[in-house]
């Protein structure tokens, strides 16, 4: 593993009511999640950054709103127009 160091102000962690560990979690869920959101880490890759089971992470991503799967409207409308085709197909 890679060691990263952040400055950050004296009491910052005491600032947002957590202990400096719980605060050094939360920055590093925080890099994660916004990673993955922007498609530069697997969920895998932003799991292990946060430090947690993959479907922990699912589950951060769902507390804070981060989706899990990013379909373009065009990727959606070519799956929704393949499921009807095959639902016609099928009656």
């Amino acid at each position: 593993m890679e060691q990263l160091t952040v400055d950050y102000p004296k009491g910052l962690e005491t600032a947002v009511s957590v202990t400096k560990n719980e605060f050094e979690a939360q920055i590093r869920l925080m890099a994660a999640l916004k990673m993955f959101e922007l498609g530069k880490l697997s969920s895998g890759k932003a799991a292990r950054l946060a430090d947690m089971p993959r479907v922990q992470f699912f589950e951060m991503c769902g507390r804070y709103q981060v989706p899990i799967v990013n379909y373009s409207a065009e990727e959606i409308e070519s799956e929704l127009s393949q499921d009807i085709a095959a639902l016609r197909d099928y009656a």
